[in-house]
């Protein structure tokens, strides 16, 4: 079990290392319901209620991010550089977007409006690639749960 980082006071207990880790071994946007049953697959009887005050504790110590996608359950991600995320309504696969362009959003604010921004959050909803070629080939969505796109790049020559 590794230790999670949690802020001055805050108490580092078992519960809290099995939270961390299975939050580390699900990949980004995890679910307290999915946290929940990985740690019951070892450990059954672990509330649900114990996860979220772990998830309470290391969001409040700046280590975890929780997230919206639309109108789902919030999922929650380790904290680091900022990145927008875009999500397929049909696939419900997430894509992070790191654009230059929301850099210059952040920026025209500063410059024209003397708006310091914190932090910048977008969420582009719409139809990934893979569900746009199954629609064309008159096939339903493939439900897969919340995983992480491919990044693809398209470059006109």
């Amino acid at each position: 079990m590794r230790k999670p980082p949690l802020g001055a006071g805050q108490r580092n207990t078992t519960q809290r290392r099995l939270v961390w880790d299975a939050i580390t071994a699900l990949g980004p946007h995890c679910t307290a319901d999915e946290i929940t049953a990985r740690i019951q697959a070892d450990h059954p009887g672990f509330q649900r209620s114990t996860v979220y005050r772990a998830l309470e504790a290391f969001t409040i110590a700046g280590a975890l991010r929780p997230v919206r996608f639309g109108s789902g359950p919030t999922h929650y991600e380790i904290a680091g550089e900022d990145h927008q995320h875009a999500v397929c309504e049909r696939c419900e696969g997430i894509l992070h977007l790191e654009e230059s362009l929301l850099k210059e959003l952040e920026e025209h604010l500063q410059e024209l409006h003397r708006f310091e921004p914190h932090r910048t959050e977008v969420l582009v909803i719409g139809i990934c690639d893979a569900c746009a070629r199954r629609a064309e080939r008159n096939r339903p969505p493939e439900r897969v749960g919340r995983r992480t796109l491919e990044h693809v790049h398209h470059h006109s020559d």
